[in-house]
């Protein structure tokens, strides 16, 4: 007979060895998003993929807070962040440091993510934007590529938590 397994048996990592395992390089960047929701389970995601960091840029909301925690379950405390008020200085700074930058986002120069290569002797910083207004217009010509998610339905996006998910489980399956 098939049982879940207890929280005990899933042999997870504590924070402390979180922090010192090798991450895959991969940064999200966050772009003003409103929802602390949507932040705590950017956080819950990166920690699951091992992701290097998050930056917020903006508005975006910052631990520690109590609706942020509610979605990340502790993940604020595993997953390395910092705030950066500017996207385009965390922008330039990753682009600096050998990251190639993607926003995801619907443009006229975005591509399928099913159609884009990921080089697993890369590093990538993946750019998230807001719930209404999505990456931020100033910070567009910085980026290098642009991907989007096929949708096949009648809505004409994914809520950005959804889109961060699926888009750090992709890299995260060929950076690893």
């Amino acid at each position: 007979m098939v049982q879940k397994l207890k929280l005990e048996e899933l042999n997870r990592i504590d924070v402390e060895t979180f922090k010192k395992v090798e991450k895959i390089p991969l940064v999200i960047i966050l772009d003003n998003l409103r929802s602390m929701h949507n932040v705590g389970a950017s956080f819950r995601t990166a920690d699951a993929f091992l992701i290097e960091k998050i930056i917020l840029c903006g508005i975006t909301p910052q631990p520690p807070h109590r609706e942020i925690h509610k979605a990340a379950l502790g993940a604020t405390e595993s997953v390395d962040w910092s705030h950066e008020s500017d996207i385009n200085v965390a922008i330039s700074d990753y682009k600096g440091r050998g990251y190639e930058i993607i926003g995801i986002e619907q443009t006229t120069d975005s591509q399928m993510i099913t159609d884009f290569s990921i080089d697993n002797s890369k590093k990538y910083a993946l750019i998230l934007g807001n719930e209404v207004e999505g990456i931020s217009d100033e910070a567009l010509p910085n980026i290098d590529t642009f991907l989007e998610i096929p949708q096949l339905g009648t809505k004409h996006s994914l809520n950005v938590s959804v889109c961060g998910g699926i888009v750090m489980w992709e890299f995260a399956k060929a950076l690893k």
